[in-house]
């Protein structure tokens, strides 16, 4: 069965701040602990198609992959899939943004099927998924309500209104 998985976050900040900062895909390697280069590839209006490469796993393996991100601030929504997807099947993200007292709540949510001959199936994927996202929603509440208070909770500030993302 494929996987799902949804997973939120509060982010005491304004909707601009949480935007900017979690769509300034030149920063996510600031921004995200997993990642450690995003290399842009194309861009087209409010999509962006980049490699993403993660820091070396415990094995000491480097996952790399192309996705291609689309950015609605309008309706405070992304919606993205990878186009290597690698050892899944298929992969298709969705970040949705909304207002929530004196902050922002963030919300991720993958669709995903593993490939038969994946290192884990969809039931392993998913718990990972769940477990890592929860991980760096944290890093990522903290380190944009630094940048809201005036502190330099990600390298290079929110990097402007650049449209880009997972």
């Amino acid at each position: 069965m494929p996987g799902h998985t949804q997973n939120s976050v509060f982010i005491a900040a304004p909707f601009d701040v949480v935007w900017d900062a979690t769509n300034d895909l030149e920063n996510w390697p600031d921004l995200f602990t997993e990642y450690a280069s995003v290399e842009v590839l194309e861009r087209a209006g409010d999509t962006v198609r980049f490699r993403l490469t993660m820091h070396p796993d415990e094995n000491g393996r480097i996952w790399s992959w192309v996705s291609q991100r689309t950015v609605d601030r309008g309706l405070r929504e992304v919606r993205a899939h990878r186009v290597e997807p690698g050892p899944f099947q298929y992969m298709n993200i969705y970040w949705s943004y909304e207002d929530a007292g004196d902050g922002v709540r963030m919300t991720w949510v993958q669709d995903f099927a593993m490939r038969p001959d994946a290192p884990v199936d969809d039931e392993a994927m998913t718990a990972r998924i769940n477990d890592n996202s929860v991980i760096q929603m944290e890093v990522i509440r903290d380190k944009v309500e630094k940048l809201a208070a005036g502190g330099v909770g990600v390298a290079g500030g929110a990097g402007g209104a650049r449209d880009a993302g997972a």
